[in-house]
């Protein structure tokens, strides 16, 4: 192919300047600058402390713990060696968003709110087509200046991908910029072949999973050069809308907008867990779905919704492993009702106390999941024209409930808790400051 042949595949594409920024080893800097440590230089790990058998999990680790112990963010607690030198910090997730927030307001003094996307809590899109030229000569200069100015106020490192499109941003962020000396990589169309296709290790190519990975070899495509080669109505036949977005990552194309403001077609409330051992007990597996159809039930109410449809899951210890008296692997529980609009805990604790009691096969379980859908507002009712008139009790809140939201939002979700908080099995206390099932360091704020 030559190069004029390679250029009009891309005549008609949108040409935008798109920055994908990563806080470099975020929850380790984070903990790195608080203790006024330089973030690339500290022996560092964010490692989580649970008390079950599987132990805890190193959520982030620094570039120098990385490189002189081998630690990953998926070293298990019992892994992590114990050397002189090496600081093991609790996570503190309020900190880190906090932290996230200060680094997003830095960039909206580069782009409008329309252009900047926080991707994760490390990674951030900037759309910054229509602003460079106000910063700097070039885009490769005004992503130096803002991790120029990250770094002076935060003491943070970023690393910048530049791209013709988003994922062309996030391919020169993951594949050449985070190694990179100054930790920025800018990607054109035109670097595609020589940058892009010779990859080979699809696991290091954003969205391509494991599975997909095996698949792609399995057929006999061994780079992205391979796949970017593929019949792309092939891909998609084989692998569904999947195929279609392979086809265009392997010629960098994206045409997504940023600008689009994207609503979800059906909103649900839920919570989920996974519970410190194997929980045998009925009772006190029961608590616990009581106690999360509570905390659920208090985020409907600050929504001002009610559902019509709550759903339980149960993910059992030996899940798709064990086999049960049908001689079919157990696949957990998972159990949909439809009910009558509300959002009052007490209803919806005794619907999935229910849903519990009349399908619990007596398994353990490790996993529960709550949530309910099928939303309508407060100010709606259903009426039935087969039903009498309702009361105008049936239309006010539980006060119980109204008592108790105050209290926890002012004082916190532990701050007042149901009798079944102090049973047996019982959680909500112990995770009421994690964030993200994670520690949240309000101690610290």
């Amino acid at each position: 192919m030559t190069a004029n042949d390679f250029a009009k595949i891309y005549q008609n594409e949108d040409r935008r300047v798109v920055f994908l920024i990563d806080s470099k080893s975020f929850y380790a800097s984070c903990e790195a600058v608080e203790r006024g440590l330089n973030p690339l230089k500290a022996m560092l790990v964010v490692m989580s402390h649970q008390e079950n058998d599987t132990g805890g999990l190193v959520l982030a680790s620094s570039p120098m713990a990385k490189k002189r112990l081998g630690i990953s963010n998926v070293t298990r607690q019992k892994d992590v060696p114990d050397v002189p030198g090496l600081i093991k910090a609790e996570p503190r997730m309020n900190l880190y968003i906090k932290k996230n927030l200060a680094i997003n307001a830095i960039y909206q003094q580069y782009v409008d709110d329309d252009h900047l996307l926080p991707y994760s809590i490390d990674e951030s899109i900037l759309d910054i087509t229509d602003f460079w030229h106000l910063f700097g000569k070039n885009p490769r200069e005004v992503a130096k200046k803002i991790q120029r100015q990250v770094l002076a106020e935060m003491g943070i490192y970023l690393s910048v991908g530049i791209g013709d499109s988003p994922v062309l941003a996030k391919l020169a962020l993951d594949l050449e910029a985070k190694k990179a000396p100054h930790l920025l990589a800018e990607w054109h169309y035109e670097d595609v072949p020589e940058k892009l296709w010779p990859v080979t290790n699809f696991g290091h190519v954003w969205s391509i999973g494991s599975k997909t990975a095996q698949k792609l070899q399995r057929w006999g495509i061994a780079s992205i050069g391979d796949l970017a080669k593929q019949n792309p109505y092939v891909l998609k036949e084989r692998l569904g809308l999947m195929g279609e977005q392979l086809y265009a990552l392997a010629w960098g194309i994206d045409r997504s907008d940023l600008t689009e403001k994207i609503t979800p077609k059906d909103k649900s409330y839920g919570n989920s867990q996974v519970l410190p051992e194997n929980y045998h007990d009925g009772a006190a597996i029961q608590v616990v779905v009581q106690e999360m159809a509570d905390q659920v039930a208090s985020r409907l109410r600050a929504h001002q919704q009610q559902a019509t449809l709550a759903s339980l899951y149960l993910g059992y210890a030996d899940q798709g492993i064990a086999f049960n008296t049908r001689h079919n692997p157990k696949t957990g529980l998972h159990q949909t009702v439809r009910i009558e609009p509300t959002n009052r805990s007490q209803t919806l604790m005794a619907v999935l106390k229910r849903i519990f009691q009349e399908n619990w096969s007596g398994d353990p379980v490790r996993y529960i999941g709550v949530s309910f859908s099928g939303l309508a507002s407060e100010s709606v009712q259903a009426i039935s024209l087969f039903d009498k008139a309702p009361s105008p009790t049936d239309q006010e809140e539980d006060p119980v409930d109204t008592v108790v939201d105050q209290i926890r939002r002012r004082f916190g979700a532990a701050s007042l808790v149901r009798s079944i908080s102090l049973e047996k099995g019982a959680t909500a206390i112990s995770r009421a400051n994690l964030v993200g099932g994670h520690n949240g360091g309000n101690a610290y704020e």
